[in-house]
């Protein structure tokens, strides 16, 4: 059986304050909090010992890994945080979010939809059915992901809320199933 464990990135500066993009170093607060995940029952090593840690090519994917464990971590452009396009930099207090958050593919700010970045997160997921892992992204990505593997229609990817540091488990036996751990 293949199991991922999946971890939301910790919180930047930037998606503290709601800023499109960029490619922020973990705020204290987050490297504090990555520290208390890092210690809890839930990153215990008895379900992924020796599994290998996968990484989005972004400091703070990079860096929540690193606070999480000692093992050497490899970045996979695939799990690359969202295109915001001409939004990036710019707060959501800032842009109309209305077409975006309707319409699963729309571009109103000529960057990467909704469809693309799940359809990018389910190219991943379909290849990583043979191997168990811990991987690390932005809460998007990870939304994504578990849109996926739940086999969400489009547009309903929403209805998941992620937070930075959230953690989920899938398992993998002829098709993804989510479990939802305990502290």
């Amino acid at each position: 059986m293949t199991r991922l464990r999946l971890i939301a990135a910790g919180h930047t500066p930037a998606l503290r304050h709601g800023v499109f993009g960029g490619d922020d170093d973990l705020d204290e607060g987050a490297r504090n909090a990555t520290a208390h995940l890092r210690d809890s029952p839930l990153l215990q090593p008895r379900l992924y010992p020796g599994t290998p840690w996968t990484v989005a090519p972004t400091r703070a994917a990079r860096q929540t890994a690193a606070i999480l464990t000692t093992a050497t971590a490899h970045e996979d452009s695939q799990l690359r945080d969202p295109g915001y396009g001409t939004w990036t930099g710019l707060t959501l207090d800032q842009v109309d979010l209305t077409a975006w958050l309707t319409d699963p593919g729309a571009r109103p700010h000529h960057g990467e939809t909704h469809t693309e970045i799940t359809a990018r997160a389910a190219q991943w997921l379909h290849t990583q059915t043979s191997r168990s892992q811990t991987v690390v992204a932005h809460p998007a990505v990870i939304r994504a992901l578990l849109a996926t593997a739940l086999d969400l229609p489009a547009g309903h990817h929403h209805q998941l809320a992620v937070s930075p540091l959230a953690v989920a488990h899938l398992t993998h036996h002829h098709r993804w199933v989510l479990h939802l751990p305990t502290a």
